[in-house]
């Protein structure tokens, strides 16, 4: 019997008994559009803002809509964001970027937990299945559009994406949630949190998963299954009125299940075979807060993070350490400014494999930062102009600097008009400077194999970007509000490949070896816009919906081959319909558009959760995915994995509070 079972077994029958009432938690989505408007956030600027005061493109994922959205997972949670690419390859494997760019290594979409980053550098990307912390812990998800490097540095070039977890007062007590189906076939969590004297909560969460395997495009399994077993903890304490310290930490195992096109240099030249990915690692963040006012702060954070992440293409051990100060003060009664200074470590072993090699083999990158940013109140309450700039040192590319300034008019509370001009760098990647990646072979003239192989360039410097933006948010009536955005990117230095002279290769076996180098010096101009809505239909009915149109080319060859890119067009409705008060009726319908060149058709997916709440502390969700076919490709594989189609799929879950 596997632990996740055992583990649903234990627990269900404690759910039937009676329990306290949980902590108070607000419902968001029963607040008005006005109230909405009023939402703080804090990863444009590094300090709580209203929304209807921010001068970029900003969305916020709230814990009641990840709860009503019926996903488990944290990548399909962000189907949800207007003007996120969000596109499944496997089971285990997500391409999610944000205007363009869209690849499984993607790299111009800065994601952070905590303020913790979870980007690697040898591809400059996320791999999303190591980031799988329970749902039931999120507070909010914080999604910037649009460059955030002037608080955030390098690679936040398309967008930012903040995942902020509950404070532990905020979770006190015991929380069960299990649930099975006919993908996720079985999942269960466990979290406790409690208080230690008055001034310090804690809790502590196990938590496992395990998914089935998608299938092919036959309808073949794709012997890409999925199960993770993942612990953590989190420590709050107020040590005084002014004095705040927060320590996190988790720890996590995982096998991913995937099927690999690998090179042979003798008949048939290419094989595809199942293969298992093993991952492991974990975390330590501590965080202190010290408040001198309502208008003068400083905070302190440090972290350590390891992950050991191997699979027949290549096994990467990295270990990461980081350091951020910054302070917030009010300069004058028109002038507030934030500024920083930050340092991080990250040294990466690599093992090789005869389908990639590093060379070196193991490597230290150092990255040093400084920022300042000024809001200034030229009018207060109407008219805001921001400038700031960030200031890095890295061991790849050297000296960088990332400003930007940004103009916010608001006549009225129901109307702000913002504009913003930034630049934007990434750091080329480990991968892209020093790695050879084996990528296919086939006869040659004669019986000799042909291999083609990409190598890294250590001269390539940093791509850059232009943005430029403008929008609108407005609220005409009550019950109904828009966000418009519309931008213009300018891209330099982009990153390409280029096919080199072919020549003879006498090792392992004669051969005749196509070099494919990694090459800059490549430009694109994107224009894109952006329109989301919120209606308030009835007290108990409320629609979200957007659209977002981005020209770019359908396709560019990458340096792991063809890249599919993102749709030109993406369009979403979402209904949240309380039944009745103790049951809820939710649904989403997505359309997104085809990526010709790589042949995946445009699809219509529409999902479903019923949930009911006998009593305040237990509550039953059934969920249904894809309901319009019984599968579908949503994107390809970019290099050496085999996709998978999505299935429909059903999931049921319980969960109590005591």
């Amino acid at each position: 019997m596997s632990t996740t079972r055992l583990f649903c077994l234990l627990w269900v029958p404690l759910a039937l008994r009676g329990a306290g009432p949980p902590p108070h938690r607000p419902d968001l989505t029963a607040a008005s559009l006005e109230d909405l408007m009023q939402i703080e956030v804090t990863s444009v600027s590094k300090k709580e803002q209203r929304l209807n005061r921010v001068a970029a493109s900003v969305y916020v994922l709230t814990h009641e809509d990840i709860r009503r959205s019926g996903y488990s997972s944290l990548p399909e949670t962000l189907r949800m964001v207007p003007g996120l690419q969000v596109a499944r390859i496997d089971a285990n494997k997500w391409a999610i970027s944000a205007r363009g760019f869209n690849g499984q290594y993607a790299n111009k979409l800065l994601v952070l937990i905590d303020g913790r980053s979870v980007y690697t550098p040898l591809f400059s990307g996320v791999y999303w299945d190591l980031q799988n912390i329970p749902l039931e812990d999120i507070e909010r998800i914080e999604v910037i559009r649009g460059p955030g490097a002037t608080m955030w540095g390098a690679n936040a070039v398309n967008g930012v994406i903040n995942i902020i977890t509950k404070h532990t007062r905020d979770t006190q007590g015991g929380l069960t949630s299990v649930g099975a189906g006919s993908e996720e076939r079985a999942s269960g969590m466990f979290r406790y949190g409690g208080q230690a004297g008055s001034r310090a909560h804690y809790r502590a969460y196990l938590r496992h998963f395990d998914r089935d395997q998608l299938v092919d495009a036959r309808g073949g399994p794709a012997a890409d299954d999925w199960n993770v077993l993942r612990s953590g903890f989190r420590m709050d304490w107020d040590a005084s009125p002014q004095d705040a310290i927060s320590v996190h930490g988790d720890l996590f195992r995982g096998r991913n299940g995937q099927r690999i096109n690998s090179f042979l240099l003798r008949p048939p030249y290419a094989q595809t075979s199942p293969d298992r990915l093993e991952s492991s690692g974990g975390y330590f963040l501590s965080q202190w807060t010290h408040r001198f006012s309502e208008r003068s702060d400083l905070g302190v954070q440090f972290y350590y993070d390891r992950s050991d992440r191997r699979d027949i293409t290549i096994g990467e051990l990295r270990d990461t350490l980081d350091f951020d100060f910054q302070h917030r003060y009010a300069a004058s009664e028109r002038h507030e400014v934030v500024w920083g200074l930050g340092h991080r470590t990250t040294r990466d072993r690599v093992t090789a494999t005869r389908i990639a090699t590093l060379n070196p083999d193991h490597l230290a990158f150092q990255l040093t930062s400084a920022f300042v940013q000024d809001e200034i109140a030229l009018a207060p309450d109407r008219l805001y102009l921001t400038l700031g700039t960030k200031l890095e040192h890295n061991s790849f590319t050297g000296f960088e600097i990332q400003p930007t300034a940004k103009l916010l008019w608001s006549p009225e509370q129901r109307h702000a008009v913002w504009a913003s001009v930034s630049r934007a760098v990434r750091t080329p990647s480990i991968g892209e400077r020093n790695a050879r990646l084996n990528l296919y072979s086939q006869p040659g003239p004669g019986g000799l194999p042909i291999l083609a192989s990409v190598f890294g360039n250590p001269d390539l410097p940093s791509e850059t970007l232009l943005a430029n933006e403008v929008g609108y948010r407005f609220q005409p009536v009550d019950r109904l509000s828009f966000d418009v955005s519309a931008f213009y990117y300018q891209y330099r230095h982009l990153v390409r490949s280029a096919l080199g002279n072919p020549f003879l290769d006498p090792s392992p076996v004669p051969h005749l070896l196509v070099p494919i180098s990694i090459l800059s010096g490549s430009r694109s101009n994107r224009p894109g816009l952006e329109v989301s809505a919120q209606w308030t239909a009835h007290q108990r009915w409320r629609l979200a919906g957007s659209y977002t149109g981005l020209r770019t080319p359908p396709a560019s060859v990458g340096v792991t081959g063809t890249q599919a890119g993102s749709p030109t067009h993406q369009f979403q409705v979402h209904s949240y319909l309380d039944l009745a008060r103790t049951l809820q009726l939710d649904t989403a319908f997505y359309y997104v558009d085809k990526l010709p060149v790589v042949r995946v058709p445009s699809y219509t997916r529409l999902d479903a959760r019923l949930g009911w709440r006998p009593r305040e502390h237990v509550e039953f969700s059934l969920s249904l995915q894809n309901l319009l076919d019984n599968q579908h490709p949503e994107f390809v594989s970019e290099a050496l994995t085999v996709g998978s189609e999505v299935r429909r799929s059903i999931y049921g879950r319980l969960t109590w509070r005591f």
